[in-house]
């Protein structure tokens, strides 16, 4: 069976300058990398740069995700949202450790790492990228709307998962006055601007229109769709497949 969900077209707004809607480029990741990172952090600007490097992959979806919890410290962080370190701690809840920290790496919804160890960041990726994701998507930019078509559950996985749009910016370049990276200006690569969940899927195939108002209103050049299953409680689980698409530089 084959679900079809539409969703209302926002109130359009201006185009973003320099955005070719008509001829963007897709990308097809084989992995996520959710990095929590902090401007507050002075250990996390290493993270950073790991991420901006990962960034230019075409088989890792590498997403920045500035939390606010070290705000206290004397800088309050541009980039954060309370959002992503509810996300943060719900994570350290599913998995069960407890663990909290910046600068944090979470490979594909379900490991947890330190964000700036190269080596075992590098490790999770090839071993998430080689082995995939379990659930087909793919988005296709039309002349109003972005088309994202899920594929059907298939053999162990679990039929059901939260389906979640995220906006992203390519790059952010924040000078910091105040705070344990005081004096320092510092470059985030995708970083998230908005993160929301769009759908719920249960199994079976479906496909989203989302409106490009829905882009414009975020004032982004990037989106990406992740499938995300569900543990009890509502806690987020694996990721079950991503895709993404953005305008080139």
């Amino acid at each position: 069976m084959v679900l079809t969900v539409r969703f209302a077209s926002l109130i359009a707004t201006a185009s973003l300058a320099g955005l070719a809607w008509s001829s963007p480029a897709a990308a097809d990741p084989r992995a996520v990398m959710e990095l929590f990172t902090s401007q507050g952090c002075s250990s996390c600007p290493p993270a950073d740069k790991l991420l901006g490097e990962i960034a230019d992959r075409k088989d890792v979806l590498a997403l920045s995700l500035p939390v606010d919890y070290w705000d206290y410290l004397g800088w309050k962080d541009t980039l954060a949202s309370h959002d992503y370190s509810e996300r943060q701690r719900e994570y350290a809840q599913s998995r069960g450790d407890g663990d909290v920290y910046t600068p944090q790496a979470v490979i594909n919804g379900s490991q947890g790492i330190v964000g700036s160890d190269r080596l075992a960041v590098e490790t999770a990726l090839k071993r998430a990228t080689e082995q995939g994701f379990p659930v087909a998507i793919a988005l296709t930019a039309g002349d109003d709307a972005v088309t994202v078509k899920i594929g059907a559950a298939a053999g162990a996985v679990a039929g059901r998962g939260t389906i979640w749009l995220v906006m992203y910016d390519r790059s952010v370049t924040v000078p910091i006055e105040r705070g344990e990276n005081s004096g320092h200006t510092l470059t985030y690569s995708n970083v998230v601007r908005k993160l929301r969940p769009i759908a719920m899927w249960k199994g079976d195939a479906m496909t989203i229109d989302l409106p490009r108002s829905e882009m414009n209103q975020a004032k982004v050049e990037r989106c990406a769709v992740l499938l995300q299953s569900e543990k009890a409680g509502g806690l987020p689980g694996p990721i079950l497949g991503a895709a993404a698409i953005y305008y080139p530089d």
